[in-house]
């Protein structure tokens, strides 16, 4: 039987958090092996926009040599804010000038990411199905094609349901209470003139009996939305939306907003393609692991948490430019590297899931939209 290929490094995981490790790395002459369930870099969409925060997601891409390049492919307007009640009155509204916290599309900040690296860095369509450690410490990765790997040094950069957790904790992502459901309307200034004048030209919240609209504009011009409902956890799939049945799921979603203004309730009924549900799960607040030889975690492998902070991709960028630079000043102690850099990621993720758990409550409160616009007012008063 011929030796399994064997990686000093070995990242699961080609997201935002994976690259920026494999990027940083490289920089510092250092190879990693990349690999990636996805059968290519084009197989799925990315997501929407993200705010980068400068004391992470910006520091990471300083770090990786890359924040020039970051600068020209922001969505300028994108930070502009508007908060509604469920009758569409504004209560609050900022354009977003003199801003930090710039927003760029995901898919556009992961092209930019991995066109840093060499091509073929990333193994695709390597789908992980089982890790273990063997007796030799090196850890053991099985693929779905049945094919197997070593790695001396193996990090789980694969999200919500890591593979590579098992290895150090047995915590799973609980469900948080709150399902989303997606939805785009495509050329919007055009098409849906109304829905694009309610979300304006940044980020939409629409909030109210404890539930409500979150959208944004595309620098394509699309509208991104998710409506934000309350549900028990297994009400994506227990027949209560027929999400297989497009205009069917839209009279179901929206009987949950019976009484909201039109042109709210429109960002449902005149969506564009399929609505896809997307239940919002977060691990344990001040999850943690004991130090275990050769592994360790990033991003939302990490510290998954609901997107109510804002901080996920941002922090995911930052753990891996953390553990990069680590690793590279340990060259001949790996364990020193990986217990520096868990010793700072765990306070820092929990600080920052502590915040997505009440910002989650605050914004599906009884209180809501007034709670989420003294949030708002509270950070400027402290910004100024």
């Amino acid at each position: 039987m011929p030796t399994p290929p064997h990686h000093p490094i070995a990242v699961i995981g080609a997201g935002l958090g994976g690259l920026t490790l494999a990027r940083v790395l490289r920089l510092n002459g250092i190879e990693a092996a990349v690999f990636d369930l996805d059968a290519s870099p084009t197989a799925r969409t990315q997501g929407g926009m993200l705010d980068m925060h400068e004391d992470s997601g910006q520091a990471a891409l300083r770090a990786a040599g890359l924040y020039e390049e970051f600068r020209a492919i922001i969505h300028t307007g994108g930070e502009a804010m508007r908060i509604l009640d469920k009758d569409a009155t504004v209560r609050m509204e900022d354009d977003g000038d003199g801003g930090t916290r710039p927003e760029v599309s995901r898919g556009a900040l992961r092209d930019l990411l991995l066109g840093s690296l060499p091509e073929g860095a990333v193994r695709w369509g390597a789908k992980v199905t089982g890790t273990r450690t063997l007796d030799d410490g090196r850890h053991e990765v099985t693929l779905a094609d049945g094919e197997t790997f070593t790695a001396d040094v193996l990090i789980g950069a694969d999200g919500a349901w890591s593979r590579v957790r098992s290895l150090v904790s047995d915590a799973t992502p609980v469900y948080s209470g709150i399902s989303f459901v997606e939805v785009h309307l495509l050329d919007a200034g055009t098409r849906h003139p109304e829905s694009a004048a309610v979300v304006g030209g940044g980020m939409l919240f629409a909030l109210g009996e404890e539930k409500g609209f979150l959208a944004h504009r595309d620098p394509d011009g699309s509208l991104h939305v998710y409506a934000a409902l309350r549900t028990p956890a297994d009400w994506a799939t227990a027949g209560a939306v027929d999400f297989a049945d497009t205009e069917a799921a839209k009279e179901s979603v929206l009987e949950y907003f019976d009484g909201w203004d039109k042109r709210l309730r429109s960002l449902i009924a005149d969506a564009d393609g399929a609505l896809v549900a997307r239940p919002i799960h977060a691990l344990p607040v001040g999850h943690r692991w004991d130090r275990t030889p050769g592994v360790t975690l990033l991003g939302d492998a990490a510290h998954l948490m609901s997107p109510f902070a804002g901080e996920g991709a941002n922090l995911a960028m930052l753990d891996a430019a953390e553990l990069a630079t680590a690793i590279a000043a340990h060259p001949d102690d790996v364990e020193e590297a990986l217990a520096e850099y868990e010793d700072a990621l765990f306070p820092r993720a929990e600080e920052a899931a502590t915040g997505s758990a009440v910002n989650l409550d605050i914004c599906f409160s009884p209180d809501a939209p007034q709670s989420l616009v003294d949030l708002m007012a509270g950070y400027r008063a402290e910004s100024a």
